[in-house]
């Protein structure tokens, strides 16, 4: 797989998020999702924070995060509090093409970050989704080993296996489900623990 092919399939998640976006209601912009006290507009404003930042940018809020709490994350929600729905989801069109930090990894980055997050609002919102199963297993993949992720300490001791897929990760007792409620499970969202089943599930839902 080739740095050509994931920042594909990271622009071609990009597009799917904005096609989402463009159809949810002023209500459901304004709705929680999956990441504790972000709404859905605070979660988009976060996955296309990082990519007009030059690199001075990007440091300053790096640096503005070590003392706010939440950290840069927090930071850069907090910097398009005030852009309406079109505005970014125009933002998300744009930078369809990751820039920038999240472009790091041959646009895995853009590609898992935005992936989870789009679940973060689909599960909410009872708008399911099937992903498509090569940009998943590259997620998946990524997932075990991201340091911002922790999925691989999530997962250790663990034997993960796609019950949609072809994708199993590590030794140990067996937990199965579909690959995203694995990915989401490997993100720490409780959530997808409802979708998984086996004999690892208690220790993997401890972690979490």
């Amino acid at each position: 797989m080739t740095s050509r092919d994931t920042m594909q399939m990271a622009r071609d998640e990009r597009e799917a998020f904005a096609t989402l976006l463009e159809g949810l209601t002023p209500q459901q912009w304004e709705s929680p999702t999956l990441c504790k006290g972000w709404r859905v507009r605070d979660v988009v404003a976060h996955v296309v924070g990082y990519d007009p930042l030059s690199r001075l940018q990007l440091l300053r809020r790096m640096t503005k995060g070590l003392v706010t709490r939440g950290g840069a994350n927090t930071v850069g929600v907090a910097e398009y509090a005030s852009r309406s729905p079109e505005e970014l989801t125009a933002l998300m069109r744009q930078y369809a093409v990751p820039r920038g930090l999240t472009a790091g990894f041959g646009g895995r980055i853009a590609l898992t970050d935005g992936m989870i997050h789009q679940q973060d609002i689909r599960r909410p919102l009872g708008i399911p989704r099937t992903i498509p199963a090569e940009p998943l297993r590259i997620a998946l993949d990524f997932a075990t080993w991201a340091p911002r992720i922790l999925g691989g300490l999530r997962a250790r001791g663990l034997r993960l296996i796609a019950t949609d897929l072809d994708w199993t990760h590590g030794k140990g007792p067996e937990v199965r489900g579909s690959g995203e409620a694995l990915l989401l499970a490997m993100a720490g969202r409780a959530a997808a623990l409802d979708d998984l089943d086996g004999p690892g599930k208690t220790k993997l839902a401890q972690r979490i």
